[in-house]
């Protein structure tokens, strides 16, 4: 008989606790400083702070929100829990080019190895927020269809470079100097009208590739971009992220909807793990597709011929 195994995700995944639930992932907290260095447990929820209030707040005072991962106790006392009760476990992280936590979680996977006879993998997704819970998702689905932790892990190790990101971020002056852009100085700032249109790239970090002037042509090659990464598209679970564009991922939602006919599209918020380093303006896309070129420069190809193709 097949050993049963966890899927454990750092507070980064992003996942509602209903989604995380859903799926049987268990999630590790993080850590939060607001203003006034008030530190707080990393949450999936609003109880604790209204969405519009938080991201109206860190639009007035990003220097005074911060983050930091797990440590690595606390990724111990969640592996040993489960190691007590017979577990194997999948840690998954955010990407080890953005935080620390990969490598606590490695140190936390040696201490509980010692003590437990147990197998741990502990997966760098090299993505964060909505792409991580995504990945996360899929690892549940395939233990789902009896995969083994062994064959789990060898897919996400496979296939992690293959979850996109395809949306707009509104102020990239913030998220650049929250250390989440490559590339920040060419397209630093906020340009009135200009959607920068930013893809992971191979750390995890969201690059600009291309901009379009206004939501209507960003629309049109965003789908047409989606539809030349995507692959089978109608098997697909597909997320949409938004911090305080609501209205925008709605109509961002129907289009995917009536264009690729996914399994389902969930609108998701982005909690304060990631929205701190984020910000308000992000609306995106996240599904599975082609291979990410290592320097962008297929997709960034791919993206500009949309861009200049007349209405």
């Amino acid at each position: 008989m097949m050993k049963q195994f966890k899927i454990i995700a750092d507070g980064t995944c992003d996942l509602a606790k209903e989604l995380a639930a859903q799926y049987d992932i268990t999630v590790v907290p993080g850590h939060l400083v607001f203003p006034g260095n008030k530190e707080l447990k990393a949450f999936l929820d609003w109880d604790t702070v209204s969405r519009d209030d938080f991201y109206a707040d860190l639009k007035k005072r990003p220097d005074e929100y911060s983050t930091s991962p797990a440590n690595v106790e606390e990724f111990s006392a969640v592996m040993e829990e489960n190691a007590k009760a017979g577990y194997d476990m999948i840690v998954m992280t955010i990407s080890s080019g953005i935080s620390g936590a990969y490598n606590f979680a490695s140190q936390a996977k040696d201490i509980v190895k010692k003590k437990y006879e147990v197998e741990i993998t502990v997966v760098d997704t090299l993505r964060f927020g909505p792409g991580f819970g995504l990945m996360a998702i899929y690892a549940s689905k395939l233990r789902g269809e009896g995969k083994t932790i062994e064959e789990v892990t060898s897919w996400l190790e496979d296939n992690k470079n293959r979850f996109h990101q395809a949306g707009w971020l509104d102020d990239l002056s913030f998220v650049a100097k929250k250390g989440r852009l490559t590339h920040a100085k060419a397209f630093f700032g906020t340009l009135a009208g200009v959607k920068p249109i930013g893809e992971f790239d191979y750390n995890g970090l969201t690059t600009v590739i291309g901009k379009a002037k206004g939501s209507k042509k960003a629309y049109s090659a965003l789908l047409s971009y989606i539809e030349g990464t995507i692959e089978d598209p109608e098997d697909q679970i597909i997320f949409i992220a938004q911090t305080n564009r609501l209205p925008q991922a709605e109509e961002y939602k129907t289009m995917i909807e009536e264009k690729f006919h996914p399994k389902a599209v969930y609108i998701k918020d982005v909690y304060p793990s990631c929205g701190i380093n984020v910000g308000p303006g992000l609306m995106a896309a996240y599904y599975v597709g082609k291979p990410i070129s290592s320097d962008l420069s297929f997709e960034r190809e791919l993206l500009n011929k949309y861009l200049e193709a007349k209405e």
